[in-house]
Formats: C-alpha cells, sequence, structure tokens
C-alpha cells in the first residue's frame, strides 16, 4: 500500500516539473532570439529620438516610423551614433538659453505704426474764455500753436479781432455762456465735437487753454493706433471710476459708474468712436446727455463712450494736467510728452522744473523753455538754446 503511494507521488512530481522546464528552455530561446535582433538598447533609443526628430521636420509623414533598425544601415553611416548625444546637447543648450532670457529681459522693440498719420490728419480744439484770450491764449499762440495753425481750432464764448488776425476762422465764436458751469462747459463741448465730424479728419484731441501740446509725439502716439477704430486715449484725474446717476424719465434713475479722460491733460478719440457718439453727441444732443448725468463736459464725453458705448479708456502717462505735481516729470523726457500744464498744485505753484532758456520770473509756465528746448529754431529764443 504505501509502495503505490510513493509511486504516485513521485509521479506527480515528474508530471508537474516537466512542463515548467520546456516552458524556460522556450522562454531561453526567445530571449537569445531578441538580442540577436536588437544587439544594443542605447541604438533603439537613439533611432526613436531619430525618428521623432525627422517627424517633425516632414510634414508629409503621417505617422513616426516604428520598424526596428537595420545594424548594418547604422555602420554604414557612422553619423548618426552621434544622433543620441546631439539631440541632447541642442535640448541643454536651448534650456540654458531659455533660462538666460527670463532672467535677462530684452529691451520691448517699438510697436510698429498702425498708420502713418501727419499733423493734418488731427483736429484739435483748444476750449478757453475770452478773459483769458491775453492771460493764456497768447502764449499757446507763440509756442506751439504757431507751428500748427492749420490744425488747431479755438473754441471760446467771445469776439476778439485781434485773435482772427492771427489765426482766422479757426477762432470760432461758440456762443456760449462764459461761466465755468457744466452746461457752459458742455455746451462749448458740443460745438467742438460739430466742428470735427465737419472736418472729416482721423482724430479728435481736446486740450485746455493752459496745455502744451508736443505735435510730434501726439502724431508718434496717434499712429501706433486705426482711426477707424474705436480708441479713447487720456489720463485719468481719479484714482477710481466716476460715480453718477443717469436719470431715466419719469424720476426712474439708475447708478452708474465709468472712467473718463481729465480735459485738463487733454485727450483723443478716433474718427471711428467720434462717428458712434453721434446719438448722443451731435447736434444739441451732447448737452441733454451731461444733464441726464449732471456732469461736466469731459465726465459726459467718458459717460457716452464707456458707460452708454462700452468702449474702455485707453490710459497714457504722456498727458499732463495741473491737478497733478508736474515736479515730477523730468527734463530728460519733456520731449517724449504729449501735453503739459501748469497752474497750482496743494497751494503752490505747479509747473515743470528746468533750467532753460529763460528765468523762472520770465517763464513761469515753463511753456516758452520748453519750446525753444524742443524748437531751438524759433526766432525769439535765445541764441545758446540752439
Amino acid at each position: 500500500m504505501l509502495k503505490t503511494c510513493g509511486k504516485r507521488f513521485l509521479l506527480s512530481i515528474v508530471g508537474a516539473t516537466f512542463p515548467c522546464l520546456v516552458v524556460l528552455f522556450v522562454a531561453q530561446l526567445q530571449q537569445r532570439s531578441q538580442v540577436e535582433v536588437v544587439p544594443n538598447g542605447r541604438e533603439v533609443g537613439m533611432r526613436s529620438l531619430q525618428s521623432f526628430e525627422n517627424l517633425a521636420e516632414s510634414h508629409n509623414t503621417q505617422e513616426p516610423h516604428l520598424s526596428q533598425p537595420d545594424p548594418q544601415q547604422q555602420a554604414s553611416n557612422p553619423e548618426q551614433g552621434k544622433g543620441f548625444s546631439a539631440y541632447f546637447t541642442k535640448l541643454t543648450r536651448e534650456r540654458r538659453e531659455a533660462e538666460k532670457t527670463e532672467s535677462n529681459p530684452q529691451p520691448a522693440t517699438e510697436k510698429p505704426h498702425m498708420e502713418d498719420i501727419t499733423p493734418n490728419d488731427i483736429f484739435i480744439a483748444v476750449k478757453t474764455t475770452k478773459k483769458f484770450h491775453q492771460a493764456r491764449l497768447e502764449l499757446l499762440l507763440d509756442t506751439w500753436i504757431s507751428r500748427n495753425v492749420q490744425q488747431t481750432y479755438i473754441f471760446t464764448d467771445g469776439e476778439d479781432e485781434e485773435l482772427k488776425k492771427r489765426i482766422g476762422s479757426h477762432a470760432i465764436n461758440t456762443n456760449c455762456s462764459a461761466a465755468h458751469s457744466r452746461q457752459a462747459l458742455s455746451c462749448k463741448m458740443a460745438v467742438e465735437y460739430d466742428k470735427y465730424i465737419e472736418s472729416g479728419k482721423k482724430w479728435f484731441c481736446h486740450v485746455d487753454d493752459d496745455n502744451y501740446v508736443n505735435m510730434r509725439t501726439l502724431v508718434k502716439l496717434l499712429s501706433n493706433y486705426p482711426h477707424t477704430q474705436d480708441i479713447y486715449i487720456g489720463k485719468p484725474s481719479l484714482d477710481r471710476p466716476i460715480e453718477a446717476t443717469e436719470r431715466l424719465g419719469d424720476n426712474l434713475m439708475r447708478p452708474v459708474n465709468f472712467w473718463f479722460a481729465t480735459g485738463g491733460a487733454g485727450f483723443c478719440i478716433s474718427r471711428g468712436l467720434a462717428l458712434k457718439m453721434s446719438p448722443w453727441a451731435s447736434g444739441g444732443h451732447f448737452m441733454n446727455t451731461a444733464e441726464k448725468i449732471r456732469l461736466p463736459d469731459d465726465c459726459t464725453i467718458g459717460y457716452i463712450i464707456e458707460s452708454v458705448l462700452g468702449v474702455k479708456l485707453i490710459r497714457s502717462n504722456q498727458f499732463h494736467s495741473h491737478l497733478e505735481n508736474l515736479q515730477q516729470v523730468p527734463k530728460s523726457e519733456l520731449h517724449k510728452q504729449v501735453t503739459l500744464s501748469y497752474g497750482m498744485f496743494e497751494n503752490k505753484r505747479n509747473a515743470i522744473i528746468m533750467n532753460g532758456a529763460f528765468p523762472v520770473e520770465e517763464d513761469p509756465s515753463r511753456f516758452k523753455s520748453v519750446h525753444c528746448l524742443l524748437y531751438p529754431d524759433t526766432p525769439w529764443c535765445p541764441s545758446y538754446a540752439v
């Protein structure tokens, strides 16, 4: 009985071991076969990278070549043996260059001009009042307006024969009130807008009678924008959107807030945008719109553009008003500014600081000195300003 069991047990062990030996033998044969077909795993990796690189360079190949490498072909072309190290050398170099660029950014290249414009494409409206014709306007006529008479239109509230002798029909009596009220200011702005639309020019720029305009820089700035698109560019005087109440009629009102460019620094509007403003600005509509929010002219411009039309103000630090500290504008940057101003700031005289052609007592606004700096060939500039 025991002998019989022992024989059965031995036969079962032999039966289980034999298939295992067969499996191991077949696996060994397959491993040797793979080694003979692919003699070098590094070569496979190198060729895979080369196939990937060739794929990127070829637009006609739909998918990478996945066939096994040919050792004889590789032996006949020894340059391919360098592909693996060359690929990672190139990769490392590009990574280092990228890191260098991030740590040391190159100066931004100047934005190419969207369109070439000239001063004749710009309509500059100067808002003033008759009592300031001599105190303020004479200074502008002697400086920047003298070189831009054909582009400049003066909007005032009284007749002045001397002014007409100097600029002719560009002196426009709006017949608006001489008061510095929101109604009087909006009345003048309404006339400015209508005269601009009649002119057919590409750009409308508004300034006050205490602004110096650098036409060269203004042309350069506006050349960066297409006049057919919606462009509203200037400088806000507030650090937050202005809040107002819009009157809708029938005692209905709603709060609105929007940014606006202060007229004291000047602002510019493209013709494409100005034409869209027509339903709220042309004819007598501008004054009606101003009454809806009961704010001055420059605020009404911002309301129409931002709140009604949904066009955002493009801020530019090249515009300056007497509401900011003008002493912070360095002389070395004067030629880059579009507008300058003067007046009082925090109960102190507010003007740019510069050692110009004229002393402060003779040139408190510093406009004459700025003009001689920009245009030293002006006849009345001292010879040493050249």
